[in-house]
């Protein structure tokens, strides 16, 4: 068993395809399949089940895929922690986050606290980041809600409260707290590019007894333009509410906090970089709690 064999079945085991493995992989579809038909040969097991175009992890694939993952984590490692000892070039520290904002003044605080600081930020969806941290492909990821895994460390940053954004003109503006019911009939505007997100705010609508009617799905600039101008309302975090200058309302019927959590990849070796990194973004967001709350 080689470590290219198991990098391989890796890869068809995240894509769930063989066509899309080959070309990721830039090597011939037939030299890929033929080299997990001999690892299934060594192993004496099939590790993947035909379902339709598209293929699946068998049981036996299922545990293959958790070690190597462990491997390739262990040889990152490996690499990273004889490059701290050695004490040669400062490091990129990796980190993806769901969304801009979690990390939107943060950075150039902590920048200005660390001059030397080499970052590389990406965005992207809760599940690529797990399966990214999993790989061994980031170093820390933030994401709501936060990620649960055997193979990965969380810690909640903050439970942040979701209210009413509303136009100043609104009925409901006047109002200290209002259940959420009470927009039944209005227009929603949703945040775009957010499926965690939009798949919270959908149930919290089913849980007040309606499915909102969703005319505009926007990002966070354009999406308060839209609600200033009168053309519906929105279920945001207070935060960003507060930054947009946004007119909202506190949800009074049900508990409406949205939970943002940091991630890390277990049992591996985090640089000093890392670890630094980690802790001031955990203490950024505890220094800051009353931000993300209505009082």
């Amino acid at each position: 068993m080689e470590l290219l064999q198991l990098k391989y079945f890796q890869t068809v085991a995240y894509t769930e395809h063989i066509s899309k493995a080959a070309e990721q992989l830039r090597i011939a579809q037939p030299s890929l399949s033929l080299t997990i038909k001999r690892l299934e040969d060594e192993l004496g097991t099939s590790l993947f089940h035909r379902k339709g175009r598209h293929i699946e992890l068998s049981p036996s694939g299922r545990i293959l895929l958790k070690h190597v993952n462990k491997i390739f984590t262990a040889i990152e490692a490996a690499k990273m922690e004889i490059q701290s000892q050695t004490e040669q070039a400062a490091r990129t520290i990796k980190i993806s986050i769901s969304n801009p904002r979690f990390l939107s003044g943060l950075i150039s605080e902590y920048i200005a606290c660390h001059p030397g600081a080499k970052i590389q930020q990406g965005i992207g969806s809760r599940s690529v980041i797990q399966t990214s941290l999993k790989k061994g492909e980031l170093d820390l990821g933030i994401a709501g809600p936060p990620i649960a895994d055997e193979e990965i460390e969380s810690c909640v940053l903050v439970d942040e409260d979701i209210v009413l954004a509303l136009p100043s003109s609104h009925k409901l503006a006047g109002q200290t707290a209002v259940a959420l019911s009470q927009a039944a009939n209005d227009p929603f505007i949703a945040l775009a590019n957010n499926e965690e997100y939009r798949s919270f705010t959908m149930a919290l609508c089913e849980r007040a007894g309606f499915v909102p009617a969703i005319n505009f799905e926007l990002d966070s600039g354009l999406l308060a333009e839209i609600v200033k101008l009168d053309q519906g309302v929105a279920l945001l975090p207070v935060s960003v509410c507060r930054k947009l200058n946004l007119t909202y309302v506190k949800i009074a019927d049900m508990d409406s906090t949205y939970t943002i959590g940091l991630s890390w990849l277990k049992d591996r070796h985090l640089p000093p970089a890392v670890i630094e990194l980690r802790d001031f973004i955990i203490s950024y967001f505890q220094q800051r709690y009353e931000a993300y709350k209505v009082y």
